[in-house]
């Protein structure tokens, strides 16, 4: 007979899929099973069915594969943060490879194999952001991070990923919220008012940011909630009000309000001081966005042998003209700025572009200039102003660059380009439509910035294919 919902099964688990589910088969039913190692054998508990494949439910580890580990997080089954909580470490790097290498070869259609990817030394407190929302549920207030697939809130005030910095933090506003009646966001009907709790450490100097994002304009009683952070939290630098009045799921909204000390915390990434608002894009790992950057750096090589630089009217010296797309602010070009001629970021966040410029002032730095627009119309108009950079640093959203992004910047005819991607599907489909435009990838690194979890960056080095 053929399996039902709601069946119980045994079965052996024989792979592992890129978010830390266990895939089984039972006859020609392919099985999905969270929170399983490839080895396992398990009970499991059909939930949903389609033709040929199914999702279950996990009951019971009957035989532990060699690679589960002892669970070190009591929400880990229900919190959708991380996804190899139950795996060795050693085999959670050997999946992410695996997803990298899959994608080049199954989407891009490229047949180069990744380089060994580099693993992060530190797997425990090394976030410096969190966003945790805010609900009501049965009355009783919780925060922390959504379950898998919902909105659910899994409350996780002590995550492992976290510093311990946060959890004071977090419990100064849960006083606050107690003792000042503040209303709580309610996504169905747009009503109430503390959305999310949002803070930022900067890993080098101690710094934290402390921040409340709310559905409107002011929250009651922000005194006591400077008081009440200061005292569990002798670093605290900031605390910000956030104002996002929209129906939406982004987190921040567009403008902020000091509420007590410094409107920006300071953190050293690379040798250079970088200061940073609520609104600032910024690697949550910063010892290994230091090791991505020093890699990103070696294979742009601004050094190396490049042809000569030009500027509409300009001449540059040694070093090369380097174009920073999607620049954030400003870190990745501003940390090659002491090897390049001259740096030109571009960043679609008006925030984002004045961190960049304040970042470079701030470093003596003075052959970097950004410019705030689109990165697709800056690419097209720095073509048709007669820009040819010698290399292009591109480290695009999720949803990776438009193809009319590629044609701009293949038409630079730049020697190198250094793609970094947050996501190896969309990195896949980018450096198959930068082959049909004459650049080969030379080399391909995986970098585990987000160890844990399902996220992997990974480094790519294109290189012209000369005539």
């Amino acid at each position: 007979m053929a399996p039902a919902k709601n069946d119980i099964i045994e079965i052996e688990i024989t792979g592992t899929t890129h978010d830390g589910s266990g895939v089984g088969r039972l006859g020609g039913l392919v099985i999905f099973i969270p929170a399983c190692a490839q080895g396992d054998t398990v009970r499991a508990q059909l939930i949903h069915m389609k033709k040929n494949l199914a999702y279950a439910r996990l009951i019971e580890v009957l035989k532990p594969s060699p690679s589960r580990i002892g669970l070190d997080c009591p929400v880990f089954y229900r919190c959708g943060g991380c996804a190899f909580r139950h795996i060795a470490y050693d085999k959670e790097l050997e999946i992410k490879q695996q997803r990298v290498a899959d994608a080049l070869q199954k989407i891009g259609g490229l047949e180069i194999v990744p380089e060994k990817i580099l693993a992060c030394e530190e797997t425990l407190g090394y976030r410096n952001k969190a966003q945790y929302p805010v609900a009501l549920s049965n009355g009783e207030i919780q925060i922390g991070f959504y379950a898998r697939a919902s909105h659910r809130i899994v409350g996780d005030d002590a995550c492992l990923l976290q510093p311990r910095c946060f959890e004071q933090a977090l419990g100064a506003f849960r006083q606050w919220i107690g003792q000042s009646g503040v209303s709580i966001y309610n996504e169905a009907d747009g009503t109430g008012l503390l959305r999310h709790i949002y803070l930022r450490l900067a890993q080098a100097t101690g710094e934290l940011m402390a921040c409340a994002v709310v559905n409107g304009d002011s929250i009651p009683q922000s005194e006591p909630l400077v008081r009440l952070l200061k005292s569990r939290c002798p670093q605290l630098k900031s605390v910000v009000l956030n104002v996002n009045t929209r129906s939406t799921n982004a987190i921040l909204g567009p403008r902020c309000e000091l509420l007590w000390g410094a409107e920006r915390i300071t953190d050293i990434l690379c040798g250079l001081k970088i200061e940073l608002s609520p609104l600032s894009f910024y690697q949550v790992n910063r010892p290994q966005a230091e090791r991505l950057y020093g890699l990103a750096a070696e294979f742009a090589d601004l050094n190396g042998n490049l042809p000569h630089s030009n500027l509409p009217h300009s001449t540059l010296p040694h070093g090369g003209l380097l174009l920073d797309l999607y620049c954030g602010a400003g870190t990745i070009g501003l940390s090659m700025a002491g090897q390049a001629a001259k740096v030109i970021g571009v960043e679609a966040v008006a925030d984002a572009v004045e961190d960049a410029r304040r970042n470079a002032r701030i470093n003596g730095i003075k052959n970097a200039e950004f410019l705030c627009a689109d990165a697709t119309d800056a690419a097209c108009r720095l073509l048709a102003q007669g820009l040819r950079p010698d290399v292009v640093v591109i480290d695009p959203p999720r949803s990776g660059c438009s193809a009319q992004t590629i044609s701009a910047i293949t038409q630079m005819s730049p020697a190198r380009v250094v793609y970094v991607s947050c996501d190896p599907a969309t990195l896949a489909r980018d450096l198959a439509l930068f082959g049909q435009s004459g650049y080969r990838c030379a080399r391909v690194k995986p970098v585990d910035m987000f160890p844990r979890t399902a996220h992997v960056e990974t480094v790519v080095l294109m290189t012209r294919v000369k005539d």
